[in-house]
């Protein structure tokens, strides 16, 4: 059968419109372009082809396709100035394989478990330091989402013992990362200095000199049987006589802080704000988490929180930490009825499939429970259209940890305050990259009765 044309815009004048809301409002961009020609759907200027890829069954094609007809290094190269050049995001072919397979062992159920009570201690410590002796406090709760996924994410990379310099490696990498989450166009390589470019040079200077240090002291004075951080085991990996130099281990460590904080926190906050504007599921992740949330033990085991993770599962169908997912086309290849040019970028939208009506019964509903259902439709679904992670060898290899972070800060938020959510709307998404609330999450938090929520020690 002859291969069909991709919809799209037809004009020159609306794909530049098209093309410059897909840089600027992404998520109302793809919204439109589905709305007028479908969920899979091309953007041409002149040689430039971007395919957009909503359709669930396309997507699934896309994904059992085989690896090598596509390139992630290029689509993802103004990422390197944050994340190096040897990190897996920006990997192909060998390198990438390597890489991903001595890292992968990191990621054990074994050492996953030992972080859940890291992770309520964590959040316990925040909601402290923020309340210190009030009971009601007006935040923005976005910037304390991204301060307590950023101190997890480095007490679980190297261990309590660097736990009080949290924030201090947050703080260095942060201008690196305002850097990257800016439109592409706003990033063209220049020497010129003083300049955010040349603020997040230094800010990934800085942190190689502070993760060098700390590298050198773990190779020369830990096993990595004696520790459960991250860092130990990626410096102790070993796969098929393959190490990791110190360069890889650096460039690893940066992208799952800095990719890894910021895209947790942003499906932090739209959980967060999801679940407080909702009649009923603040309390009932309460109510759930009093039952549960009492002993390192339980939060280890997420099977006891199933309204929690749920909950999670709803907020990323809607709220996926990035719009799309692209990769460059290196050789023809084939998805449904169209034939994918050689040199097009080709994007799935986890956005576009999580609010897919001919899928998820009342779209744009957030409705936990429908992921509480036994029935095996919501299995289907969950298969074919809930992919926020990705799937297959390019999947997010912190998603486990991601999910954990999620459900128990979450529940433990729930157990600790009440929220109000500012305005008592949703806020606007932004982001290229990562889909963050349009100007924070400003809240008002007030204490619920403490002494019913037991501490973690």
């Amino acid at each position: 059968m002859a291969s069909q044309s991709i919809p799209g815009p037809s004009s020159i004048v609306e794909s530049f419109k098209s093309a410059k809301a897909l840089i600027t409002e992404p998520c109302g961009a793809l919204d439109a372009l589905a709305a007028a020609h479908g969920p899979t759907t091309q953007v041409s200027i002149g040689p430039v082809r971007l395919v957009i890829i909503g359709d669930a069954a396309h997507v699934a094609e896309l994904l059992a396709a085989d690896s090598a007809a596509f390139r992630w290094g290029r689509v993802a190269r103004t990422l390197t100035i944050v994340i190096g050049k040897t990190s897996m995001i920006v990997s192909d072919g060998d390198d990438h394989r390597r890489r991903r397979s001595l890292a992968q062992p990191a990621f054990a159920k074994r050492r996953l478990d030992s972080w859940a009570s890291r992770i309520v201690d964590e959040t316990d410590r925040l909601i402290e330091e923020t309340m210190g002796t009030e009971n009601q406090r007006e935040v923005d709760l976005h910037d304390l989402h991204r301060k307590l996924i950023r101190r997890i994410s480095v007490r679980v990379l190297f261990g309590d013992e660097l736990r009080a310099r949290a924030d201090e490696i947050g703080e260095c990498i942060e201008p690196a990362m305002q850097y990257a989450g800016q439109p592409a166009l706003r990033q063209t390589p220049h020497p010129f200095p003083y300049t955010a470019r040349a603020r997040a040079k230094k800010a990934r200077k800085d942190v190689d000199g502070l993760l060098d240090s700390i590298i050198a002291e773990r190779r020369s004075t830990t096993a990595e049987h004696d520790s459960d951080s991250l860092v130990d085991a990626l410096i102790h990996a070993e796969h098929e006589g393959h190490h990791l130099d110190d360069a890889e281990i650096r460039d690893q460590i940066i992208t799952l802080i800095g990719a890894g904080y910021d895209t947790t926190s942003a499906v932090l906050s739209w959980t967060i704000a999801r679940s407080a504007l909702h009649e009923t599921a603040w309390h009932t992740l309460r109510d759930e988490a009093q039952l549960h949330i009492d002993t390192a033990a339980a939060t280890a085991n997420l099977k006891l929180m199933p309204y929690a993770t749920a909950t999670v599962d709803e907020a990323l169908r809607l709220h996926p930490a990035g719009p799309f997912s692209p990769r460059e086309v290196v050789r023809d290849v084939t998805i449904g009825e169209y034939t994918i040019r050689k040199g097009s970028v080709i994007a799935y939208s986890p956005h576009l499939m999580g609010r897919d009506p001919r899928i998820w019964p009342n779209a744009l509903d957030f409705e936990p429970v429908r992921f509480l259902s036994t029935n095996p439709d919501i299995e289907t679904q969950r298969r074919t259209a809930w992919i926020p992670f990705g799937r297959g060898s390019r999947s997010c290899i912190g998603f486990a940890l991601a999910q954990m972070q999620l459900t128990l800060v979450t529940a433990r938020l729930a157990q600790r305050l009440d929220v109000t959510i500012t305005n008592g709307r949703l806020p606007n998404p932004s982001g290229l990259i990562v889909t963050r609330p349009e100007g924070g999450l400003p809240a008002t938090i007030r204490r619920f009765d403490a002494k019913q929520a037991p501490r973690l020690n």
